[in-house]
């Protein structure tokens, strides 16, 4: 049985923590009071002079200077409205639509097989396209000829890389992709021509057709060779050997820090990598009609960026191109960038005058990738005796596969986002990101954060059991608090993390449990912190992030135009929420129109759990805008004040006289009509100016975090090494919640996807096969590649906490990813818990929990970590 309940965030429950100053070798923090329950940290090695309190200092260190000619954040950015009570305030004083369980205005659809996806389009005279894809890792093209192919009935046209030789990328500085490969493949599968036929299969036939000569190169197929052997250049676009990107911050006096701790551990992690598998595969439709306008369905996250990405690689004009997403069947962020797919259907669609389909199969989605990047990471951490943080210390290197994607954020984010919900008194990173000959890494739910805090809250277990205190306490004893900012420059506004542990703590009967359960049975706790959006769009720019329109017809309907994309979460339902709160209506009478450029506004799309908070914002003001255009018509004509007239449940009446001042909403947008001309608003959302003032300070940056704090409990078996997670607990702080039913969803799906991880998902590759050279995918299907069944899945036990964050649309934050995070370090530290070893690589299957029993005495060092137990938990019940 899966069960939810809900907490408000008290506030004064959180210690006050003083605004820090970044001062040091990068931005660092100012000295900061002592609280009552914490000693003060050293003050931070000054090398620059010190910044105001509360904001971050400049760079200091050489190389890591704002680059010249580089469009940052101006303090004079736009700035949103600001509302009499402030975004998070209800309308009418009470939530009527905004807190309860509502259904998804698009879910019947769905369920009645209704919805229509990008594979159910089909238009007159439509041909169908795939891809010929590498059949190396690494090999230079020498020849590629499709004349057989163009003799074969039924074949229209034969595209190369030659065809599309501009290259793309979703990070302006790193585009280093073409759409067919022009001169090198670069891994198994990538795409090197395409063809466009009558059938799919008369289009598998002529692939078969095209002869490809190609010149084998040594393959790169590791971290450890990518940095091995520079000269095995994967990337022609790297500026160093196979380095993609390379990251050094430091925020105080790390050194010292780790030298004044009463304990240090170091630790070293490995997380492998894993893949989406969303249900849809990856789909478009492109449609080039004969006045040169392009329409591109696609199955995207991100209609904006593939609109520009297509006019780039295309050479149309941007106004020429028309992408429209239909309902998208999962992503998990394997859609948040272009693809070969559409611009390959985009040219065939040009090239024939006819409408081209591609549709990927599923052995293609794996290759197509985009996931979860594999890691080693190798942590140093000190702590005193009292449980108080002093000094973390990082190196990672990063498997990005043969292209950048988001590379250049997944380096910055594995080690910026790790300064929450914790204080760090000195931290410093040390990040790389090299090129192999295997599918490009992205991002996947909890993108470039997930890796570092699996290893970050094992550290943390590790170091509260050398000091002898209980791993929850270690965390309530480091609690950053609120309205404050983390050593690297990030600003913190509501925080609920202490409520988090406070909920899992509780409903898992933590301290009967921990270190008391008999050999085999553990429970492990873990935390977290995640953003609300991205601070910035991906290319500089200073016009809002997101943008509504919303209509109101005199018939008392809403309509709301937005380029927000829903892949599932649920935001084309949260408008229609705010809109039905803020006017009155029966969520029936509300229309959402999104992701099509010809008739939205731009939103910048369905990544880094920005939505809610920011197109929700967007949504909030256009909403109030009408709000107050009814409620003041009504109030000149009943001679009240504005702030007396409720719209709800389809009425509008006035608080003083609701029996005779009182009619239909759609009578009160008639009147407003009549008063004020058609009626309709625009609203929109640009964040702040935030983050650190030094190279790649806005990265990791984010108007809102939310927070999350896991326990996870498990049964495992010495004899076979099986782990069988019972149970996991989930808290998570998102604000307020607008839908409960649907923040459930997230957390129980992020937890799930965690869970995953943690025990089966590997994308791995092979190192050769008979026949063939390295690079072929372990298992590139759902029946090889491991994800759990629902007879897998644990039991979830949910805990809302609403912090209520003040600039969130009525308060609320991010509930997308954020819960995945600590599931998977909770399982860990539960193994620890059960078994006495210690899980430091992913995946924890039978073959590796077994080599880790007999690496060692298990159950001595088992015995031992409950030798202090009193000590640990104190009596039990207390």
């Amino acid at each position: 049985m899966k069960r939810t309940r809900r907490a408000t965030s008290a506030k004064a429950k959180r210690p006050a923590t003083a605004k820090r100053t970044a001062t040091a070798k990068r931005p660092a923090t100012a000295k900061r009071p002592a609280t009552a329950k914490r000693p003060a940290t050293p003050n931070r090695r000054a090398k620059a002079k010190r910044a105001p309190a509360g904001a971050p200092g400049p760079a200091s260190t050489p190389g890591m200077e704002i680059p010249a000619g580089r469009i940052m954040p101006h303090e004079d950015r736009l700035t949103p409205p600001a509302w009499p009570g402030g975004r998070a305030a209800a309308p009418n004083r009470t939530f009527r639509v905004i807190g309860r369980r509502n259904r998804k205005i698009e879910g019947l659809a769905k369920v009645t097989g209704r919805a229509i996806y990008a594979d159910d389009i089909a238009l007159p005279r439509m041909l169908h396209a795939k891809l010929k894809r590498s059949i190396h890792a690494h090999a230079r093209l020498r020849a590629i000829d499709a004349s057989d192919a163009l003799t074969m009935p039924g074949v229209h046209a034969v595209i190369t890389g030659k065809d599309l030789p501009e290259y793309f990328g979703i990070i302006p500085w790193t585009q280093d992709e073409q759409a067919l490969c022009e001169d090198k493949a670069r891994y198994v599968g990538d795409a090197i021509a395409a063809v466009a036929a009558d059938s799919e299969y008369l289009a598998d036939e002529a692939l078969a057709r095209i002869r490809v000569e190609y010149e084998p190169l040594p393959a790169v197929t590791s971290i450890e060779e990518a940095l091995a052997h520079p000269e095995w250049r994967v990337n022609e676009k790297s500026a160093e050997g196979n380095i993609s990107k390379h990251v050094h911050l430091e925020f105080g006096d790390v050194e010292r820090a780790l030298a004044q701790s009463d304990v240090v551990m170091e630790g070293e992690y490995w997380y492998e990598g894993s893949t989406h598998t969303p249900i849809e595969p990856h789909c478009c439709v492109a449609d080039f009609d004969a006045t040169g306008f392009l329409t591109l369905y696609s199955s995207t996250q991100v209609a904006h960026y593939l609109h520009r990405d297509l006019a780039r690689v295309l050479g149309l004009p941007v106004q020429r191109i028309r992408v429209i997403q239909p309902v998208v069947g999962g992503a998990f962020g394997g859609k948040s960038e272009p693809f070969s797919l559409e611009f390959c259907a985009s040219k065939l669609s040009m090239i024939t005058g006819r409408p081209v389909k591609i549709l990927y199969t599923r052995e293609e989605v794996f290759y197509a990738h985009r996931g979860r990047h594999p890691m080693r990471l190798r942590y140093r951490t000190g702590i005193r005796r009292d449980g108080t943080l002093t000094g973390v210390d990082a190196k990672i290197l990063i498997d990005g596969g043969a292209y950048s994607s988001f590379g250049l954020v997944t380096t910055y984010y594995s080690g910026q986002l790790l300064t929450a919900p914790y204080r760090m008194p000195a931290y410093r990173f040390d990040s790389t990101r090299v090129f192999t000959n295997k599918p490009c890494c992205g991002p996947k739910r909890g993108h470039g954060s997930v890796q570092p805090r699996f290893a970050f809250e094992c550290q943390l277990d590790k170091l509260a059991e050398a000091v002898g205190l209980d791993p929850i306490e270690v965390r309530r004893a480091n609690f950053m608090g609120e309205h404050t900012r983390t050593v690297n420059g990030m600003r913190v506004t509501s925080n609920g993390f202490l409520e988090c542990l406070d909920a899992v703590e509780r409903a898992s009967d933590w301290k009967r449990k921990f270190r008391r359960l008999p050999y085999g049975r553990g429970v492990g706790v873990a935390g977290s912190m995640y953003i609300s959006g991205t601070n910035y769009c991906i290319y500089p720019n200073e016009m809002p992030q997101s943008g509504v329109q919303l209509k109101l017809d005199r018939s008392g309907r809403a309509t709301v135009f937005c380029g927000a994309s829903d892949i599932g979460q649920g935001v084309e339902s949260v408008l229609a929420y705010i809109v039905a709160e803020e006017l009155g209506l029966e969520l029936g009478d509300i229309r959402v129109v999104a992701a099509d450029t010809d008739l939205t506004p731009v939103d910048l799309g369905s990544y880094s759990s920005r939505e809610t908070f920011m197109v929700g914002n967007a949504c909030l003001d256009a909403a109030r805008k009408l709000r107050a255009l009814v409620t003041g018509t009504l109030a000149e004509r009943w001679g009240c004040s504005a702030s007396a007239i409720t719209l709800a449940g389809g009425v509008a009446c006035s608080s003083r006289d609701p029996k005779q001042e009182c009619m239909s909403v759609r009578e009160a947008f008639q009147a407003a009509e009549a008063r004020h001309g058609t009626l309709g608003s625009v609203g929109w959302y640009q964040s702040p100016k935030l983050g650190g003032d030094y190279r790649g300070g806005t990265i990791g940056a984010s108007p809102a975090y939310s927070f999350t704090a896991h326990v996870a409990e498990v049964d495992c078996d010495p004899e076979t090494g099986v782990v069988n997670v019972k149970k996991i607990w989930v808290a998570h702080d998102c604000g307020r919640a607008l839908n409960p039913v649907a923040v459930e969803g997230q957390m129980e799906g992020s937890a799930y996807m965690g869970f995953a991880e943690a025990l089966m998902e590997e994308q791995v590759f092979k190192p050769a096969a008979p026949g063939h050279g390295p690079g072929l995918h372990h298992g590139p299907s759902l029946l090889d590649y491991r994800i759990p069944t629902s007879l897998d899945t644990p039991e979830l036990e949910s805990f809302i906490i609403e912090s209520v964050d003040p600039e969130g649309p009525y308060g609320a934050k991010e509930a997308g990813e954020g819960p995945l995070h600590p599931s998977i370090p909770a399982i860990a530290n539960a193994i620890h818990d059960a078994l006495g070893i210690r899980c430091d690589a992913l995946p924890f299957h039978p073959p590796r929990v077994l080599a880790l029993l007999r690496a060692g005495n298990a159950r001595a060092a088992w015995e031992r970590a409950r030798s202090s137990v009193a000590r640990l938990v104190g009596a039990p019940g207390c």
